[in-house]
């Protein structure tokens, strides 16, 4: 299936607004292109979601959190979700549309995590950052209002690696359990050499190199050499089997370098007797949760997705 016209036409309009530009030259540069960009596709507010900031207290550091919660829902269920951009770029700002829809689709609150980014803060901060952001917001839910018997955690691209990763360790405690994950478009694993990351090398929406560089940002040079042979389960999700692995839905786009990690990682939870449901977007690239303002199908897809996560929890 083709790339979804309206996805095109998006790209052929980012490439007009760039010809010319000279390339982001260092990572201040990135981000802020990447803010610029992401800023002409929020919307406002979906009715009826209320929006507070929150300030998550960790040893030696505070970091922000911003919670999306659905006005109607008594004691909604808790989704800590962490946002896309290779561990490098993007906050909860800029995905800041994504979340609130998915807690408006879902009806659950959304807790946006606004955790340390690489280089200044390489692996394992942002590991860090999700494991005990996500216990501390499990341990305020009745406090905040929410079911205090249940906790998700959800991402998208990095984002999603984070909140595999934080499962997988948060599961393998007694303190905190994870109930559910919904992954979109999730990195897995430092291997760049997928059929899908051959059939989608330049793109549109995420690059090989582009991907080379983030985990080069994150782990380095030396750790992305390594490749599959990486035995940390932080880095590696499929480097050992997962303790007490949550439900799972796993949504990846069809014409993605990180396609193939994501089919891989359910892959790898399903023979570990995780209940999972994999959704392969047709039409849709790298990124496309962001752009469901540019995109109807985009919004269809991530439409689907949160129905599947909400009948996995009927099921639970």
């Amino acid at each position: 299936m083709a790339i979804d016209p309206e996805l095109h036409a998006y790209y052929r309009r980012l490439a007009d607004r760039y010809a010319g530009v000279p390339a982001p030259a260092d990572v201040a540069a990135h981000r802020a292109r990447f803010a610029e960009i992401a800023a002409t596709s929020l919307l406002p507010d979906p009715e009826g979601i209320a929006v507070q900031d929150l300030a998550i207290p960790l040893a030696g550091r505070t970091i922000g959190a911003r919670l999306f919660r659905p006005q109607g829902e008594v004691a909604p269920r808790l989704i800590v979700y962490f946002h896309g951009g290779g561990w490098v770029i993007g906050s909860p700002q800029t995905h800041h549309t994504v979340a609130a829809l998915l807690a408006a689709d879902t009806g659950c609150a959304v807790a946006s995590v606004d955790y340390r980014l690489a280089p200044e803060h390489p692996f394992p901060a942002p590991c860090d950052d999700a494991v005990e952001a996500a216990a501390w917001l499990a341990g305020r839910r009745q406090a905040l209002g929410l079911a205090p018997d249940f906790l998700a955690l959800a991402g998208d691209s990095a984002g999603g690696h984070l909140a595999a990763q934080a499962a997988q360790h948060l599961n393998g405690g007694n303190a905190v359990r994870v109930d559910a994950q919904l992954l979109i478009y999730p990195v897995t694993a430092p291997v760049l050499a997928t059929e899908s990351y051959r059939a989608f090398a330049d793109g549109p929406g995420l690059t090989r190199d582009e991907m080379a560089w983030f985990w080069t940002q994150f782990i380095g040079a030396d750790a992305l050499a390594q490749g599959a042979a990486h035995a940390d389960p932080r880095v590696h999700l499929m480097a050992v089997p997962p303790v007490r692995p949550p439900a799972t839905v796993i949504l990846v786009a069809a014409h993605d370098v990180l396609r193939d990690d994501g089919l891989a990682y359910a892959d790898f939870l399903v023979r570990h007797d995780a209940p999972v449901i994999t959704i392969e977007a047709g039409g849709m690239t790298h990124g496309f949760a962001r752009l469901q303002p540019e995109a109807g199908r985009a919004r269809e897809w991530m439409r689907r997705a949160a129905g599947a996560f909400r009948d996995l929890l009927d099921d639970a």
